[in-house]
């Protein structure tokens, strides 16, 4: 049984240490993938970028990505067989309500944005993680394919 991960797919290194270090906080200890930019999640999700890792438990994916924006990404996913069932999570700081539309017209399962205060913050992430590795129950193994 491959081992569950989190994908990651944020620009910013210092949210990508926030991620890391609410994680941390939270004793959430599952592997995090981190991808800086749309283009190289493309390329790890669809291109065989992954290798023989497998797909992640979830992904935590900014909008604001550079090459591949995150909403265009998240069509992406919800377009290929392979990931169209993938749980997606936007974890954004954007505030506009056409993003958060956006995101949910193209079928992301849930929106979170990111809190300015720290505390705040860590205990998003430690709801979202726990959320989506404990309490969720996935498609069995190899069945995200429809």
């Amino acid at each position: 049984m491959k081992k569950a991960y989190i994908l990651l797919i944020e620009d910013n290194p210092d949210d990508v240490e926030l991620t890391k270090r609410a994680f941390a906080k939270n004793h959430i200890v599952n592997d995090i993938v981190v991808l800086s930019d749309g283009a190289l999640a493309a390329d790890y999700l669809f291109e065989g970028g992954r290798g023989e890792r497998g797909l992640p438990q979830f992904i935590l994916l900014d909008l604001k990505l550079p090459k591949i924006s995150g909403l265009e990404l998240l069509e992406r996913i919800r377009k290929h067989p392979e990931t169209q069932l993938l749980p997606t999570v936007i974890l954004t700081s954007s505030k506009q309500d056409e993003d958060l539309m956006a995101g949910y017209r193209l079928g992301v399962n849930s929106y979170v944005r990111k809190p300015v205060d720290f505390n705040e913050f860590v205990d998003a992430v430690r709801q979202v993680g726990l959320y989506w590795l404990m309490l969720n129950e996935p498609p069995p193994d190899g069945s995200f394919e429809v």
